[in-house]
């Protein structure tokens, strides 16, 4: 397996030696993004190797018994193994002897609000003592700046090998959304390339052409590509802030937040984002600590995206607010509350740093002797919720029966089809509060007899 000497071939000799599936990927990292790329490289004829140390994850997709979060990424693990082109293992080295291009695509996690490098390190010594003469390695993961030149340092420190003389190295961030990524890689979105040298650069460039009907984008320097997706995740972060902000204001006006969006968005230079119960997943709540975190090294203090992560971190505890004071409207003090959708997003399984689990505490903490079940038709498990005692289902009906109060946390197009209506008579109580974080309810105006409203960007409408 492997070892053309991938980073001395032309560009157009790179193309067709992949199209003839003579390239082995090894793809460090088998979560949402990773199993991705790996089928985005199947689905363009190369060999691939899956690596992670997770065996109970390993055993699922060997098995073909794991959740894979896109269709298209399940058919093209299903083809590579029944073609013998995908193959999957928790070695890593071993990996990397094989392989002509590693991909890193491991989390950077944080402790007190900054990065730590240890699973980005780990596995770029391990691909370091497989590393051959010829091989590129490429860096995909969001990191902090400075991350690709840090992983080249322990690639020639553990290896022998030297950078562009001997093995190719660069950073091309992903830029995914998590349920569509095979597509956003090769059809939406352009592809942004680095290297650490013309050489490297060359060869990733000349890879990503071959899958990314979008074009490929080459940046000056592996740090400016790095930075380039942090401030993508930045830039929504301070615009949710502002349309989390600018939401409760109008709930205050008694007006309908969606509405003015609308109508200022019909200006082209107007890009207002919508509120909700807060921001989670992997991305958006993280890169602006990345960014911090460096900005504290050069003594410059961002002020703006220090307030906009406050702001965003703050939210859940706001809808909590809105909870305790439709309690005292209806009149219960230890409600039954249902909390529509425990996934950060709307349609995933992804409940990475969900504002749905503060939102859960913070009812704990704040409503003595509440009784809170939370559904959601993707998740179907979660040890936060197993660690307090709490239940989950994805029976709809089961949850809602019997809710004092409801919390539509997640926008899943599940509950775009549910209206007050519905809630009430489901709910079979006299006397039913929703509280939507996503403004999502159509007949919001015209509550049944006995149902109290509020969105995250509407105002109080009573009906009791």
């Amino acid at each position: 397996m492997g070892k053309i000497g991938i980073i001395f071939l032309n560009p157009s000799s790179i193309k067709h030696e992949l199209k003839e599936g003579k390239i082995v990927f090894s793809i460090y990292g088998l979560g949402y993004v990773g199993l991705t790329l790996a089928a985005v490289w199947l689905r363009a004829g190369a060999k691939v190797i899956g690596v992670d140390i997770d065996l109970e994850k390993l055993e699922k997709i060997n098995k073909l018994k794991y959740n894979f979060s896109e269709k298209e990424i399940e058919d093209a693990v299903k083809t590579g193994f029944s073609e013998g082109r995908f193959s999957i293992t928790n070695n890593g080295i071993e990996a990397s002897k094989e392989s002509d291009v590693k991909i890193i695509t491991v989390p950077i996690y944080l402790e007190n609000g900054k990065p730590v490098l240890k699973a980005i390190e780990s596995v770029a010594c391990t691909i370091a003592k497989g590393l051959c003469r010829g091989d590129l390695v490429i860096v995909e993961s969001s990191v902090p700046p400075g991350t690709t030149f840090y992983v080249k340092q322990l690639l020639e420190k553990y290896s022998g090998l030297s950078a562009e003389k001997d093995f190719g190295l660069g950073y091309s961030p992903e830029r995914i959304y998590v349920g569509r990524g095979v597509k956003d890689i090769e059809e939406r979105y352009p592809k942004i390339v680095s290297g650490v040298g013309e050489r490297s650069v060359k060869v990733i460039k000349a890879l990503y052409e071959a899958v990314c009907r979008k074009g490929v984008i080459v940046a000056s320097s592996p740090v400016v590509a790095e930075v380039e997706k942090l401030f993508e995740g930045i830039y929504r972060d301070v615009n949710i802030a502002l349309a989390n902000e600018l939401a409760r204001l109008c709930r205050k006006l008694e007006i309908d937040y969606r509405e003015v969006r609308a109508l200022s968005n019909s200006q082209p230079y107007c890009h207002l984002h919508l509120p909700g119960t807060g921001v989670g997943g992997a991305c958006i709540p993280v890169y602006p600590l990345f960014i911090l975190s460096t900005a504290k090294k050069y003594g410059e203090e961002l002020i703006l995206v220090k307030l906009a992560r406050k702001i965003n971190s703050e939210q859940p505890y706001k809808i909590v607010e809105l909870c305790i004071e439709a309690c005292k409207e209806i009149g219960v003090l230890k409600p039954k509350i249902c909390v529509l959708g425990l996934a950060f997003r709307g349609d995933v399984d992804d409940t990475r740093l969900s504002p749905t689990y503060f939102l859960i505490e913070s009812l704990l903490s704040k409503l003595e002797g509440c009784t809170i079940v939370v559904h959601d038709p993707f998740v179907i498990k979660d040890k936060f919720i197993e660690s307090r005692g709490l239940e989950l289902t994805s029976e709809l009906n089961y949850a809602l029966s019997g809710a004092d109060i409801i919390i539509l946390a997640t926008d899943h197009s599940l509950y775009k089809k549910l209206t007050l209506k519905d809630i009430k008579n489901i709910s079979g109580k006299e006397k039913v509060a929703v509280i939507d974080a996503h403004n999502v309810f159509l007949d919001w105006r015209n509550p049944p007899k006995g149902v109290i409203y509020v969105g995250s960007g509407r105002p109080w409408v009573k009906n009791l």
